[in-house]
């Protein structure tokens, strides 16, 4: 039996330029939501929230029609010289930070709220600028949830089936990703392949949650 490392590769490339464009991205909303008094806040937290409890194929399905090209996103991305994101890598990537958002943001503003705000106004009053104190005070004492994040970003973006299927469909080399990859060799009868990719994300999910568990109780019996 012949193994397909192909979409183990698609899918790491994607888990990785996923989690980097989450943490980018995702830090500066879940600062945002765990400083502001805003009434804004929490629909704003709803919003980032939503792909939690939305079915991946609906998500998948209005992305397919705002980035189409008769969509806002496919006119503005072909207007730009991007071209059309549907059934690309790219698309896949863009789903794929939606999708996997609320799994960055929740546990750094958990983070960010822990930190109270005694450090803030202890750097305040040492004149440090808020850039400065953001990166050599919050940083350092959020990094559990960096970690968490980081490590749950990338995991739930190696499990994505419904959103990579409708926003890419199913092009070897370019987005047929495992999921995508254990869904055709089920449909095909290949079950032996099935088996054996399903049996690799089964271990993936144990061995990455084992090491988030170890490495944050480590990180807190640290602190303590």
């Amino acid at each position: 039996m012949e193994f397909d490392w192909q979409p183990v590769g698609l899918t790491l490339k994607l888990a990785g330029a996923t989690t980097l464009l989450l943490l980018l991205v995702g830090t500066p909303i879940a600062w945002w939501l765990s400083q502001t008094r805003s009434r804004l806040k929490h629909v704003v937290g709803t919003v980032v929230a939503m792909p939690l409890v939305l079915p991946p194929t609906v998500l998948g399905f209005y992305l397919l029609v705002f980035l189409g090209p008769d969509g806002p996103g496919g006119r503005l991305t072909e207007a730009l010289g991007i071209g059309a994101l549907p059934f690309t890598f790219s698309g896949l990537v863009f789903a794929s930070v939606l999708y996997s958002l609320p799994f960055v943001v929740q546990p750094l503003h958990n983070a960010f709220e822990a930190i109270g705000r005694r450090p803030l106004e202890v750097a305040a009053t040492l004149r440090a600028s808020p850039l400065n104190t953001f990166f050599h005070v919050v940083v350092p004492l959020a990094r559990p949830g960096f970690l968490t994040a980081m490590v749950l970003g990338f995991a739930h973006t190696v499990g994505e089936f419904g959103v990579v299927l409708m926003i890419g469909g199913n092009i070897p080399g370019e987005t047929k990703v495992l999921s995508v990859a254990i869904y055709d060799h089920v449909e095909t009868l290949q079950y032996d392949q099935a088996h054996l990719l399903s049996a690799g994300m089964v271990g993936f999910a144990f061995v990455v949650l084992l090491l988030l568990y170890l490495l944050n109780g480590r990180l807190q019996r640290g602190r303590s």
